[in-house]
C-alpha cells in the first residue's frame, strides 16, 4: 500500500486527489492538509510514501515545503511530487532543484497523477510529459565549464551514457528498452549505476545533469 499525503489550499481539489487515488487498491490517502506548515508537520509525523504539494499555499509555499521535506541535505527525505495549474519554468526547476520527485500540472489527468505518485513511491519520478525537455533544458549551460562536483565518481559506460541520454530526453523507462533494445531490468541497472556515480536521487536528477554537463549538446 502507497501511502499519500495531499497538500492543497483548495478543499475541492483536495477531496479530488483523495477520490481519485482512493479508487486504486494499492493507494491510500493518510492525510490532506491546507497549508505548507501543516504539510511539514503532518509529513514528518506519518512518513508517508509520497507528499502531493501544491506550488501556492499559506504558511510556506509547495517550493520550501519540497525543500524541507526532500531537499539538499535533509537526512531521511521524504518523496515529493509538485502539483500546481502554473506552468511555469522557474517553478519547475525549483521544484526539482529542491529535490521534488516529480512535477505535474493539475490538468494532467487521473491517469497520470496515479503514475507519478507510483513512480515517486518505486524511487523514480515523473513529470508532465509537455513539459520534460523543455524544463530539462532549463538546466543547460553550455557555455559554462563542467562544476567539478558534477564530475562522476568515476568514467559511465557508453551504454550508460545512452540511457542517460535517454532519461535526459524524458522517456520512460520501457521506452529506453525498446530504443537501446534492452530489457526493462537493463535499464534499470543501468540508471541506478549512472546514480551512484553522479550522486543523483532519481531519474530526474540524470536527466538535469545531462542537459547541465553538456551531454545533451
Amino acid at each position: 500500500m502507497i501511502r499519500v499525503l495531499i497538500a492543497d489550499d483548495q478543499e475541492m481539489v483536495r477531496a479530488g486527489f483523495r477520490m481519485i487515488l482512493e479508487t486504486q487498491d494499492d493507494l491510500e490517502v493518510v492525510a490532506d492538509v491546507a497549508d505548507g506548515i501543516s504539510a511539514v508537520a503532518r509529513a514528518r509525523e506519518l512518513r508517508p510514501d509520497v507528499c502531493l504539494v501544491d506550488i501556492r499555499m499559506p504558511g510556506m509555499d509547495g517550493l520550501e515545503v519540497t525543500r524541507a521535506l526532500a531537499g539538499p541535505g535533509v537526512a531521511d527525505p521524504l518523496r515529493v511530487v509538485v502539483v500546481t495549474t502554473f506552468d511555469l519554468d522557474e517553478y519547475v526547476h525549483s521544484a526539482l532543484s529542491n529535490g521534488a520527485s516529480g512535477f505535474l500540472l493539475k490538468d494532467a489527468g487521473p491517469t497520470l497523477l496515479m503514475e507519478a505518485v507510483r513512480a515517486a513511491a518505486r524511487g523514480d519520478a515523473l513529470v508532465s510529459p509537455q513539459i520534460t525537455v523543455r524544463l530539462l533544458r532549463h538546466f543547460a549551460t553550455p557555455a559554462a565549464p563542467v562544476d567539478p562536483a558534477d564530475e562522476p565518481a568515476e568514467p559511465l559506460t557508453e551504454r550508460e551514457l545512452d540511457v542517460a541520454k535517454a532519461a535526459a530526453r524524458g522517456l520512460t523507462n520501457t521506452e529506453i528498452g525498446t530504443e537501446l533494445y534492452l530489457s526493462l531490468s537493463t535499464v534499470k541497472t543501468h540508471l541506478a549505476a549512472v546514480q551512484a556515480k553522479i550522486g543523483a536521487r532519481n531519474r530526474v536528477e540524470v536527466a538535469a545533469w545531462a542537459w547541465r554537463t553538456g551531454l545533451m549538446a
